[in-house]
């Protein structure tokens, strides 16, 4: 069983930086692929990015790249989403989720394993 936990997020001005941690209990935290998604109000669930469990693998979606970057710290059982120049449409509540010796999928439904999620608010 993996058990993961968000924190860092919050209310931000359009433009500004949030770097959103996804702290996991899992002993063998290094293979899992963890993938961030959101959920913005009113909408579905929509994929923001994700790492393979062995780390070398990137994926984004479209709407992010260049602008967030995803990393992990095995050592440290986390993975983080650094967001930089926000937009209001990347208000959401942003969830990890984690996926046995995944390679980064976009779809949620190879991730057996998610968070609570933590709100992430961008004002213009």
């Amino acid at each position: 069983q993996v058990h993961l936990v968000e924190s860092g997020g919050g209310l931000v001005q359009a433009g500004g930086s949030l770097r959103l941690s996804c702290a996991a209990s899992a002993r063998t935290f290094s293979n899992y692929a963890l993938g961030w998604f959101r959920q913005p109000p009113g909408k579905e669930r929509e994929f923001v990015a994700a790492i393979s469990w062995s780390g070398v693998t990137t994926n984004y979606a479209d709407s992010v790249k260049g602008r967030f970057t995803i990393s992990r710290d095995n050592a440290k059982n986390t993975v983080y989403l650094q967001m930089n120049s926000l937009k209001p449409e990347d208000t959401a509540v942003y969830a990890c989720a984690a996926d046995h010796f995944g390679l980064g999928y976009e779809s949620p439904t190879k991730y057996a394993h998610w968070g609570q999620g933590t709100q992430v608010s961008v004002s213009s």
